[in-house]
């Protein structure tokens, strides 16, 4: 019997005219046939003289030597070899001699199915969008969910499909193949499961470092090394969120990345941003090491509540995606900054930290910008043709649906228990706030949670039954059109607290605003700022004479020095001495 073309010559009009988006195949049902070797090939000889070779019996050191050189005979690998042996064993000739189909070389898969793998495959790659033949497979099995569908085709069916599209594309271009045929990436788990990584958002890695850098306050004194919290998304690469601050690992620190990486990321023009960070959604499954953060009945609540499993690495190097990641940001990102350590402590400038003039704010303005400008648009080392991101998003089986802010309130961070003053007015962390619709509950015992990076709002909760339930969001007052983060309020607190001041509201908000006057005389030396600093906070107070020799001085001087910032007088003091 002839056997069908494995595609009609007319395909080839069908692959370079639009017009035409479908091509008949007709499928053919044949009954396969029950080989039984009457002689065999000299091929099917060798190969079973080989196989024999192997059964007789032979200690355990001679069978492993015997293996070795039956793969290199036969050209398979080792483990091939032991599978054809077992086959031999059990099903005699049959297991050496070639069987083929009847119907080899035509496509068993319906037309519709096949029109929709086309379709979707020109579709994903038309413009800048890449998509590969593996993500034109995960949309196939995606459809088939939708469709209630048992049978689809499979992967190797999809690929059998776009080989000729593929291989006109590489003609007409005379480029390489797109990179499909890469290997996957699997994970192993620590209860022996592996993870095989099909599609976007299908598996997500957590870890934290300490960066190399040492970052200042906003008066410019050295502060402490910051923790980068990351989560990666395992099939791209993409950096799907962080959390960056001086908290040291915790169950709350990881539920703030995962929150930053869950939720639709929208930023100011602040940052200065080029792209769009356009990854959000939910994992099925988040690996992390075995760290009691990520071993804490907190994160086990969070992935009940949103519907993903946690799992455990195997051993270290199965987290050598987020290892590369963090390397990358410390020494391709860090390396140019004022205040950069490295990682080797003896080749460690001397002065790195007494050069350092970097805020936590600052690095988070610019280490945001280096994420979505940079980092996640790289090209992919596996697609060639693909960026970070656009692997992402060509990867996602559906659009992943958009999760409130509220529904994710588990993932902020809480504070201890503050009662609720008459006029809903409370207390956190020296600041005061107020709701609307607190004073009903005025004189109970209430919960906070809130954003480390912005402490200006916190969310109000009640127990009732063993759960937290929302009642309100209160405002820092005088504070509603600033963002200030928790680690700012500290410090500020501090300065006030120390120069003898009432922290309130109003004295944080007026010290803050100071921040920017402090930044730019960062490279000043120790003793400048500190003066710079006394002048902030208690304003001078000189006489006429004094004035005009200091204004004789500064101009003889002006030349050889840098801008000064202006000094702070007082009218009424000076009006007196006028006066007098």
């Amino acid at each position: 019997m002839e056997e069908m073309p494995l595609i009609d010559p007319g395909v080839e009009s069908f692959l370079s005219d639009e017009d035409n988006d479908r091509e008949e195949i007709h499928q053919k049902e044949v009954t396969e046939e029950i080989v039984i070797a009457t002689e065999l090939s000299d091929e099917a000889k060798f190969r079973m003289e080989v196989i024999q070779s192997l059964i007789a019996p032979c200690d355990r050191k001679t069978y492993g030597q015997k293996l070795k050189e039956a793969a290199d005979k036969l050209g398979k690998t080792v483990r091939t070899v032991q599978r054809l042996v077992n086959k031999y064993q059990k099903e005699g000739l049959s297991a050496i001699t070639d069987t083929e189909r009847s119907d080899k070389g035509n496509y068993r898969i319906d037309p519709d199915w096949q029109d929709f793998i086309i379709k979707t495959f020109k579709e994903g790659n038309k413009g800048s969008k890449k998509m590969t033949p593996a993500q034109v497979a995960i949309r196939v099995q995606a459809r088939a969910e939708q469709l209630g569908c048992e049978k689809y085709p499979s992967h190797m069916s999809v690929y059998r499909v776009l080989n000729p599209i593929i291989e006109r594309q590489e003609q007409k271009q005379k480029i390489r193949n797109i990179g499909w045929r890469g290997s996957r990436v699997s994970h192993k788990t620590r209860d022996g499961q592996t993870l095989d990584v099909r599609h976007s958002n299908h598996v997500w890695q957590c870890d934290h470092t300490k960066l190399d850098i040492m970052l200042v306050d906003q008066y410019g004194e050295p502060l402490a090394r910051p923790w980068l919290s990351k989560i990666t998304d395992s099939y791209s690469r993409c950096i799907m969120g962080i959390h960056l601050g001086f908290d040291a690992p915790s169950s709350q620190v990881v539920a703030l990345a995962l929150r930053h990486a869950i939720l639709p990321k929208h930023y100011s023009s602040e940052f200065n941003l080029h792209c769009e960070w356009g990854t959000y959604g939910i994992p099925e499954n988040l690996f992390t090491d075995g760290g009691k953060d990520f071993r804490s009945e907190h994160l086990k609540q969070i992935a009940f509540e949103l519907g993903f499993e946690c799992h455990l690495r195997d051993r270290p190097s199965e987290g050598g995606i987020e290892e590369r990641g963090f390397g990358t940001i410390n020494t391709d990102f860090l390396s140019g900054f004022y205040g950069y350590l490295g990682s080797n402590v003896q080749e460690r400038s001397e002065k790195a930290e007494e050069e350092a003039c970097v805020t936590l704010r600052e690095i988070h303005l610019l280490l945001v910008r280096y994420i979505v400008d940079n980092y996640n648009q790289r090209i992919d080392a596996r697609t060639k043709d693909q960026t970070r991101f656009q692997r992402w998003d060509a990867g996602l089986p559906a659009l992943p649906p958009i999760i409130q802010e509220r529904e994710l309130d588990i993932c902020l961070m809480k504070k201890t228990r503050r009662s609720i003053y008459k006029g809903g007015y409370l207390s956190f962390e020296n600041i005061m706030y107020r709701g609307d619709s607190l004073p009903v509950y005025a004189g109970e015992t209430v919960i906070l949670r809130f954003d480390p990076r912005d402490i200006t709002t916190v969310w109000v909760y009640r127990s009732e039954m063993g759960k937290d339930v929302f009642l309100a969001t209160a405002h820092a007052l005088d504070l509603e059109t600033e963002q200030l983060s928790f680690e700012e309020n500290k410090a500020a607190s501090r300065k006030l607290r120390k120069a003898g001041k009432d922290i309130n509201n109003k004295s944080i908000l007026a010290e803050v605003s100071g921040r920017d006057v402090f930044i730019k005389q960062k490279k000043k030396s120790r003793q400048e700022r500190k003066k710079s600093e006394q002048a902030q906070v208690h304003p001078i107070y000189e006489s006429p004479k004094d004035i005009q020799l200091e204004a004789v001085e500064s101009s003889e001087t002006q030349l050889e020095t840098q801008p000064q910032r202006p000094r702070v007088f007082n009218l009424d003091q000076l009006s007196s001495d006028y006066d007098e």
